[in-house]
């Protein structure tokens, strides 16, 4: 099956990117390869065995797609399970969040995808099949393309499905990625998710590979509501100051419906595995899916177990799996970073 382009920019008229937890069609995920990323192959094989755990886990509850060159397939089934299925479409790395496809769907059952161009978050990785996910997972599976007009992730954006957005200044407005005004990104922004409202925070620009992902700090859990990790009083740090900002703008910020937000506050893990300066220790960046949520643990007993808690009261009819996935962290990502949902249509 062959995909098309659209020349316009944008989603069609009705067409939509639906809540995180709205029914599923299918997880896709990504197989990471490249030595030049991860140039120590025990890592490397550390990486993919966890990759591996959250696409097992997930298709459980769901289908999965992983995605990986044809080289790859033979390594890759090992440590999969059966249900998780291969396609033949070659990566670099794990993120499918940021270089997967970003599907839209309206109501009369029609789905295409809403075009990223993903640039190695602004020229700091090599992504030569990171950067064709898109159109060949859309060539695979006959679907349109409707170019957003803009490079960047959808890992930057957090939606309710309902016609707000949320995202980071620092990875949208960043000449890394665009040279537009925020008036014209956010208008961009906007159409490639259907939406009608945007919340932005300031962010953090050069301090990680991201330039300061929402997904690794504040997430809708439903219209109306967001969970946000807080830090603790006494860290000073830069994203820690800039958390504090993003909370600040959150209670003071109204939904496209035009209300306050609910605000649930969770504690950052302290007593962890891993203490290195760069490690990504988010429990906000979790992953919602058909009948479970699949969140991380770090080894802090007391704020592991809180978190559970919290995700079991915030989506009371899912199971919470929790996972150690700490060389995702160590990559600066986490579990949301190395996903992305097909919608049912």
């Amino acid at each position: 099956m062959m995909s098309a382009q659209a020349s316009t920019t944008g989603l069609p008229e009705g067409y939509f990117v639906p809540a995180e937890d709205d029914p599923h069609e299918r997880t896709f995920m990504q197989w990471p390869v490249h030595r030049s990323v991860h140039p120590d192959r025990w890592f490397l094989q550390d990486l993919q065995e966890t990759i591996a755990e959250i696409a097992n886990t997930i298709a459980e509850f769901e289908p999965v797609v992983m995605l990986a060159g044809a080289d790859y397939h033979a390594n890759a089934r090992k440590l999969l399970s059966q249900s998780v299925e291969l396609w033949d479409i070659p990566t670099d790395d794990l993120w499918c969040r940021d270089a997967g496809p970003l599907f839209a769907i309206n109501d009369q059952g029609g789905l295409v995808v809403s075009g990223m161009k993903f640039n190695g978050w602004g020229g700091k990785q090599v992504h030569d099949n990171d950067g064709q996910i898109v159109s060949r997972v859309a060539e695979r599976m006959g679907l349109t393309v409707y170019p957003s007009g803009l490079t960047g992730e959808p890992g930057g954006v957090e939606w309710d499905g309902h016609g707000t957005l949320l995202a980071h200044e620092s990875c949208w407005v960043n000449p890394n990625r665009n040279t537009l005004s925020r008036a014209e990104i956010e208008d961009r922004l906007l159409r490639a998710y259907g939406a009608d409202k945007m919340i932005w925070a300031p962010g953090v620009a050069g301090h990680d590979i991201t330039d300061d992902h929402i997904d690794a700090l504040a997430r809708f859990v439903r219209p109306g509501e967001v969970l946000i990790q807080v830090p603790y009083p006494e860290d000073d740090d830069i994203f820690s100051i800039s958390a504090r900002k993003t909370l600040a703008t959150l209670k003071s910020a109204t939904d496209a419906e035009g209300r306050h937000l609910k605000i649930t506050e969770v504690p950052s893990p302290d007593r962890i595995r891993v203490t290195s300066d760069d490690f990504l220790a988010s429990y906000a960046n979790y992953y919602v899916l058909n009948g479970a949520v699949v969140c991380a643990e770090f080894g802090d007993q007391d704020t592991d177990v809180e978190m559970q808690r919290t995700l079991q009261r915030l989506y009371p009819d899912r199971e919470v799996v929790a996972l150690n996935v700490d060389a995702l962290g160590e990559t600066g990502g986490g579990i949301h970073c190395a996903t992305q949902q097909q919608p049912r249509v």
